[in-house]
């Protein structure tokens, strides 16, 4: 998966500001409690961190969202991310250890409609901060899958890792082969609706080490990749993914 690049910024009334920031939301509204656990809106605060997102997404079934932090930020506990307009809004909820502070993490999710994608992240001492971005895509969560089914079988399951050093930090790149249908999507062959199947466990590890692990939903893409930068450590980085079929995959690099 390509490196995002920063956020675009414009210049406004003096100020920079981010070229495609989150709209005002009735969705999020409406949902805000259920997710949160409160009414209270979670300040955005980009000394904390950042989100950046296409501001119009070349393919929604595929959206990178990029999570970083600057240097000295406080340390984030645990992470929220949330597509307002998707059907199941909370696309995965990620833990992070200390070794990937300050964090840079990247993801591809699902966008089925033109919304607000936003993370909520918990930090060390409790408090709640928030980023995003407006992104315009839709018809992600419907958009059929890249292969046949028989092909999404016979490779369900596998794993690749590459690791490489960036200005002191290990950098890693999981993907892991799997449809994640969300529920919505139509076998080409037999225009059957494909029930829901996708990863909805995942924890990483550098021996005894945790990295991060996630709860996810339906709106995580197809064959998802991970981008995640972390602290050098000792012994094999090791994944265990779990789906919501039951089927468990465990693999060290």
């Amino acid at each position: 998966m390509a490196l995002l690049a920063a956020p675009a910024l414009v210049q406004k009334a003096g100020a920079t500001e981010v070229a495609n920031p989150m709209q005002p939301s009735a969705l999020w509204d409406d949902m805000r409690l259920a997710v949160i656990g409160t009414e209270a809106e979670p300040p955005v605060d980009p000394a904390v961190f950042d989100l950046d997102a296409p501001p119009r997404a070349d393919n929604p079934a595929l959206v990178p969202v990029h999570i970083t932090q600057p240097p000295g930020a406080p340390a984030i506990t645990a992470l929220t991310l949330v597509v307002d307009g998707n059907p199941a809004p909370v696309a995965a909820e990620f833990t992070f250890g200390e070794a990937l502070m300050p964090l840079d993490f990247e993801v591809r999710v699902r966008v089925d409609s033109y919304s607000d994608l936003r993370a909520i992240a918990t930090l060390a001492d409790g408090r709640k901060v928030m980023a995003g971005r407006f992104v315009k895509a839709s018809g992600g969560c419907a958009a059929p899958a890249g292969k046949s089914m028989d092909e999404v079988r016979a490779a369900m399951g596998q794993m690749k890792f590459r690791q490489a050093e960036e200005a002191g930090r290990q950098v890693g790149t999981l993907m892991i082969r799997h449809p994640n249908f969300s529920g919505l999507q139509r076998d080409q062959v037999t225009l059957l609706t494909i029930p829901a199947e996708f990863i909805q466990v995942l924890e990483v590890k550098q021996g005894e080490t945790p990295l991060f692990t996630m709860e996810a939903g339906i709106s995580i893409s197809e064959d998802p990749v991970f981008r995640f930068a972390h602290a050098p450590g000792e012994g094999p980085v090791t994944v265990h993914a779990q789906d919501t079929d039951g089927r468990v995959w465990d693999q060290s690099f």
